[in-house]
């Protein structure tokens, strides 16, 4: 565990994000995800638009908590991840029919996956920082999408994947860093951390 003193509101309700977080000793005291407009506004880029979001979460979680005794001393981390194949953004999939146009779209083809960052101090402080991985699927058969499709492994995922899952096989090239793709880039983040006084290290120790 990390000192005691110490307190992590993430402002996600990612299962990714906080078994990430879990790798690397961290356990947020509180989840919060935030109830935030995720539209992206005309012309706006991928990367521009993970970085927005990402501070509105965690500027909306920082609020929501100010001025709770509980939670005073705490820090708030945000993230936001969005996949491209350019400029186009592939959002989310909820429907069969949206899974199915994001892999048709990715299949042979390098696509980009940004993830925004933002950590709010317990000052106020705001620091945020955008990571970018370049991914390459094989050319996916239409077999292989429709199977993908019967796993479910794609419902509420950026582009329609998970490439901590069967989607992993479909990646022939990965340039920058993996966590980034899972959902979390964990060096900028515990660099984040550190560079802001949270002690992360100390979890590691045995006992």
């Amino acid at each position: 565990m990390t000192d005691a003193k110490q307190k992590l509101i993430l402002a996600s309700g990612s299962p990714r994000r906080l078994e990430l977080l879990n790798q690397v000793g961290i356990e947020p005291a509180r989840l919060m995800p935030m109830d935030i407009d995720e539209t992206p506004a005309r012309l706006e880029h991928p990367r521009t638009l993970c970085r927005r979001l990402s501070l509105q979460k965690a500027e909306a979680a920082y609020k929501a908590v100010k001025g709770e005794l509980a939670w005073k001393g705490a820090y708030v981390l945000g993230s936001d991840t969005v996949v491209a194949v350019g400029r186009r953004i592939v959002g989310k999939a909820e429907y069969i029919e949206e899974a199915s146009a994001a892999l048709h779209l990715l299949s042979g083809r390098s696509h980009w996956v940004y993830t925004g960052i933002c950590l709010v101090t317990p000052s106020g402080k705001v620091r945020q920082k955008v990571v970018e991985t370049k991914v390459r699927f094989k050319r996916l058969s239409q077999h292989e999408i429709q199977s993908y499709i019967a796993s479910g492994q794609w419902r509420g995922k950026a582009g329609a994947y998970g490439i901590q899952g069967i989607a992993g096989c479909f990646v022939q090239k990965l340039t920058g860093s993996y966590t980034n793709v899972v959902g979390l880039p964990l060096y900028e983040t515990v660099s984040l951390l550190a560079g802001e006084g949270f002690e992360v290290a100390p979890a590691w120790q045995e006992g």
